[in-house]
């Protein structure tokens, strides 16, 4: 399991497959908040913490192609 708490604001989220997911806003208790700017529909989104496979420099891998981390958003409430 990817240590979490090396996760900051502004990293990049990549896919398993290399693909740009999006970018952290903050690490909201067991998920991934990212921000707003890299949103299509301008809400900000979520991703469960558990897909992170490894956080490396400013980039926090999942262990999801971008395809399938995209399928798992969940929206700001």
């Amino acid at each position: 399991m990817a240590d979490h708490s090396a996760i900051k604001e502004h990293m990049t989220i990549v896919g398993a497959d290399g693909a740009h997911v999006g970018t952290v806003d903050h690490l909201d208790g067991d998920r991934i908040k990212m921000t707003k700017a890299d949103s299509i529909d301008g809400k900000h989104h979520y991703l469960p913490a558990g897909l992170i496979a490894e956080v490396e420099g400013h980039t926090v891998r999942l262990s999801a192609n971008a395809a399938n981390a995209i399928d798992l958003f969940e929206e700001a409430e």
